[in-house]
């Protein structure tokens, strides 16, 4: 395991949604509760202990290829959503058009948080942060639904604040309400040399 500290950081839940179809859309639905178990977030389309490597992973793997599952769970924060739309110049940024599981508050700069981070909730369910989740233009599509012609602003309004991904560590669930306490991995940098 990761050396982590606990930081003086205490956030909340704010929203949490799922959708069990991807085919039918990037949009998620809000819900009561999320079941978080190893493979991720029961009846979530996102849910499983590996998944086929993307478009992300082309220079690591060919794609479709059988790769652990580091994207189990999505996380946004309600104020990085704040300031993509009045970069953007729109109302409103709901949750469900960007394809997210939890949105908190009161964690600065989320997008930031360091891999290895452990998210932990009011239940004791535990997320890995795996990485910063890289803005697509797939959330543009459904804000032109909304907005006509604004979601080719969405990529670069985005950047640096589209939230991160991750996976469950410990099981339990997630509410609206819910606490979460960060724990940070030692900050190093690694520029090795080759003398």
């Amino acid at each position: 395991m990761a050396l982590v500290k606990k930081i003086a950081i205490t956030g909340k839940v704010q929203t949490v949604l799922l959708s069990p179809d991807r085919e039918t859309g990037l949009e998620k639905a809000r819900a009561g509760e999320l079941v978080m178990t190893f493979a991720g977030i029961e009846g979530d389309c996102h849910n499983g202990l590996t998944r086929p490597s993307d478009g992300r992973m082309t220079k690591l793997y060919e794609r479709n290829t059988p790769v652990a599952n580091s994207r189990q769970v999505s996380i946004l924060s309600h104020e990085e959503l704040d300031e993509i739309a009045s970069d953007m110049s729109i109302d409103t940024l709901p949750p469900e058009w960007v394809g997210a599981n939890i949105i908190t508050s009161g964690i600065p700069q989320l997008t930031q948080l360091p891999p290895s981070t452990r998210m932990v909730f009011s239940s004791g369910a535990t997320i890995i942060v795996d990485l910063e989740n890289g803005p697509c233009r797939y959330v543009g599509d459904v804000i032109d639904k909304h907005y006509p012609e604004k979601g080719k602003f969405f990529v670069k309004s985005a950047m640096g604040k589209r939230g991160i991904v991750g996976r469950v560590e410990r099981e339990g669930k997630i509410r609206p309400g819910d606490d979460i306490v960060l724990h940070i991995p030692i900050q190093r940098i690694y520029e090795p040399t080759n003398d």
